[in-house]
């Protein structure tokens, strides 16, 4: 999987693309996991299993 240079303008066939919905998409991804982590983080240290 490649990522599509913003000067090749030939090829439709790259599934990240370097505009600002995959921007989006992969800052708002993180921040859902980096939650997620978080609140088992929590949840193991309010349970004290750590």
């Amino acid at each position: 999987m490649q990522i599509r240079d913003r000067d090749d303008s030939d090829s439709e066939d790259y599934i990240l693309q370097d505009n600002k919905k995959t921007r989006f998409g992969t800052v708002f991804i993180i921040i859902i996991l980096a939650i997620l982590i978080a609140a088992v983080a929590i949840t193991g240290f309010y349970f004290d299993f750590w």
